[in-house]
């Protein structure tokens, strides 16, 4: 961890604890990652620069690093799918909700059984006299099963002065819908409103569209009324960006996504405080300045890849297989090379007992001979004595993702999600996941037989 980002959230935590805030700074306490035979998967739609009448279908195991799953995986029989936001309904389905068409007053839906392939369900019209654009439906599950929609509607003969507005499932085939219900306090002039629920609080996402900034909001309803919390740049997202899409981590905290569709790129930032501050946003790996308003669905799925715990193994590097994650006497990690004939002394240094994770029983920690952690300082990989803090069992917590070969897994970093244990100039480090084969290959390692 950065030492200021440390120092940092040291004094939050203090000025928490002082004010009786400490669940404001707790994230999603009881987050966990899923145990063994169950993996977290996020599935992401979205629409590209090359076509708004195909939508593309991603998944990944880490909300970084996506795989292509089918592009083109849905084209509606006529009009656009800008804008496709997913869910999983209780009755086993998958359906999107879409805008249709530049201008207009429908929205589109569509189901599939497998989040690949889609078919085309109803085109629903918005029952407002004198509608002109009907924009960037999101759906919204509220805590009481309801199932919501938040779109985008305006009567302007321009693409302005946009208000958000819900309409509800009013039967469990969602083919009726409520009136609309406009949220109070969002708009005039606001765009893609997207809406999460934590507690009792509605934390609305939602861009002015004179400002070019996506603010912040809450209200203790759904349809408010909501205050706008937060302005111009106060998240560090930058002008110019629309279309915000959350999706809750393991670790308890949030990540934003969003658009910056001026500068044609895709962002993602995260947040472990309550939405009041956020990571230095990323470009997401691979996708960005292709994708366009992308939404990400989270479900917990059979598989994943698992680490026997409470043994001892030498993690083996895939790419330089003669090499294994070690420890040297600068208590900093390397790959280095082990054998055969290698002596005692250095065959120790890359054997270690993996155990439980210390900030989360469903990934791993790992321990060498003299009891010490492997731990992420400044990014860099190093063997420390366990202090006993949370931010060091955060430190030392690492959690399994496929890596590139059969039985190989990567090692994602539990308190700064998307970056990975990968070795480079053989040096062990934490480092944002590349879309790239060398990354990949990099920060794949295989546990294998103690070499000690």
């Amino acid at each position: 961890m950065n030492r200021t980002l440390r120092a940092v959230l040291a004094l939050l935590t203090s000025v928490a604890a002082l004010l009786g805030l400490t669940t404001a700074f707790a994230g999603a306490a009881g987050a966990a990652h899923p145990p063994a035979g169950q993996a977290t998967r996020y599935t992401m739609t979205a629409f590209t620069n090359s076509s708004e009448s195909n939508m593309y279908v991603y998944d990944s195991p880490d909300a970084t690093g996506f795989t292509l799953r089918k592009g083109p995986a849905y084209t509606p029989p006529s009009g656009l799918i800008r804008d496709p936001s997913i869910f999983k309904h209780t009755d086993g389905f998958y359906y999107l909700t879409y805008t249709t068409n530049w201008t207009g007053n429908t929205i589109g839906f569509a189901r599939s059984t497998d989040r690949v392939n889609w078919t085309f369900l109803y085109n629903h019209t918005i029952p407002i006299s004198g509608l002109t654009r009907t924009w960037a439906p999101e759906w919204f599950i509220d805590t009481d099963g309801s199932v919501n929609i938040i779109v985008s509607l305006t009567a302007a003969s321009t693409a302005t002065h946009f208000t958000a507005y819900k309409i509800t499932a009013t039967n469990s085939a969602l083919t009726t819908w409520s009136a609309p219900t406009q949220l109070s306090g969002i708009g005039p002039n606001y765009i893609d409103t997207f809406i999460v629920k934590v507690g009792s609080t509605y934390h609305a996402f939602t861009k002015n569209e004179t400002t070019k900034y996506i603010e912040y909001a809450t209200a203790s309803s759904l349809t408010g009324p909501y205050t706008i919390r937060k302005t111009g740049n106060w998240a560090g997202f930058g002008d110019w960006v629309e279309g915000p899409a959350l999706v809750p981590l393991d670790n308890g905290g949030w990540r934003i996504y969003y658009d910056g569709y001026r500068a044609g790129k895709y962002w993602y930032s995260d947040s472990y405080d309550n939405f009041a501050t956020w990571s230095t946003p990323t470009e997401v790996p691979g996708l960005t300045g292709f994708i366009r308003h992308a939404t990400v669905l989270k479900e917990t799925v059979s598989g994943g890849v698992t680490l026997p715990t409470n043994t001892t193994r030498s993690l083996q590097s895939v790419n330089y297989p003669g090499r294994y994650a070690a420890v040297r006497s600068d208590s900093l990690g390397y790959i280095d090379p082990v054998g055969a004939s290698s002596s005692t002394a250095v065959k120790q240094s890359a054997t270690f007992t993996v155990v439980p994770g210390l900030a989360d029983a469903n990934c791993y920690s790992f321990r060498d001979s003299s009891g010490r952690y492997l731990r992420h300082w400044d990014f860099r990989l190093r063997f420390d004595t366990n202090n006993g803090t949370t931010v060091f069992a955060k430190d030392a917590t690492y959690c399994a993702r496929p890596g590139t070969t059969s039985g190989s897994v990567r090692l994602e970093s539990y308190n700064y999600p998307g970056r990975y244990i990968r070795h480079y100039n053989y040096e062990l480090r934490v480092e944002t996941y590349q879309s790239t084969d060398i990354f990949r290959a990099d920060s794949s390692f295989t546990a294998v037989s103690p070499w000690a």
